[in-house]
């Protein structure tokens, strides 16, 4: 994740909280079907919509600290069909006066939702970063290059082994949307962000009402185990809410921190057609 957890680095933020992971957004969590596994079957349910945009707002401590838009489609790079998905993540307000985000993550995913390749590029602060990740399936392999665009210092190169399918945090939340996961049902997922990967547990816990800017839905609150040591070594918890329906509509998402630093919610404001 590396989208929402930038707000203030006075207040202990690591770079990119507005996007733990576009955390968010959203997520990085979810295996294609034929590799979960769970403790209760999770079948596939659904396909994952053709398109859609969604616009959230990001709150902090009650705080208006940003937008969010996440743009999906179908896309046919080479002659291959897959998907692509783009997470715009910018400040603003107070926030923005003491620390400016203005991110733009993009991700490139194959037809079961595997990840291709991903694209940040990161300006934070007085920080300009551009992160590009490839996922060679065959090989099972992922490259991660890392460049400073502002002190122009060497690119930082790494590459780690990861299973034939990984997904990257969006692609983990259209999967998570096409499996049919009960309440009390939990499922491990192998995840990866380029320099670590894992199997990521998720559990679906409660249903419960969630309003929003955009409307009043039933959802389904699922919880990602990504923090404390297991992605990210920072401590927290990291919650999404899915409509309980068939669309399984990503509502709303909250990362829990410690106090220091608050709760981070991102609400969904309006969906609009691609």
């Amino acid at each position: 994740m590396h989208l929402v957890l930038a707000i203030c680095d006075t207040h202990g933020f690591m770079p990119g909280l507005f996007g733990v992971g576009p955390a968010l957004l959203l997520l990085g969590f979810m295996a294609v079907a034929q590799t979960v596994q769970t403790e209760s079957a999770a079948n596939v349910s659904t396909a994952a919509p053709s398109s859609e945009v969604l616009h959230y707002r990001v709150e902090w401590r009650l705080i208006h600290a940003g937008n969010a838009k996440l743009t999906w489609s179908a896309s046919h790079s080479s002659g291959t069909p897959g998907w692509q998905a783009n997470l715009d993540l910018e400040s603003v307000g107070l926030v923005s006066r003491l620390y400016k985000v203005d991110d733009h993550y993009s991700t490139n995913l194959d037809d079961h939702l595997c990840t291709l390749s991903l694209l940040l590029r990161a300006r934070e602060g007085s920080r300009n970063h551009e992160t590009m990740v490839t996922f060679d399936h065959e090989r099972k392999k992922a490259s991660y290059l890392e460049r400073d665009l502002v002190k122009k210092t060497p690119a930082q190169l790494q590459e780690i082994d990861i299973p034939a399918c990984v997904h990257d945090v969006i692609g983990g939340l259209y999967l998570l949307r096409t499996l049919r996961l009960e309440v009390g049902q939990s499922t491990q997922i192998p995840v990866s962000d380029g320099k670590k990967s894992i199997l990521a547990r998720v559990e679906a816990q409660e249903r419960e009402v969630v309003q929003t800017r955009a409307g009043t839905y039933k959802t389904v609150r699922y919880e990602a185990f990504l923090f404390n040591d297991v992605l990210y070594r920072r401590r927290g918890r990291l919650f999404v809410w899915l409509t309980d329906d068939s669309r399984k509509l990503p509502v709303q998402a909250r990362i829990r921190l410690p106090f220091y630093i608050g709760t981070v919610t991102l609400e969904l404001e309006k969906e609009e057609k691609a």
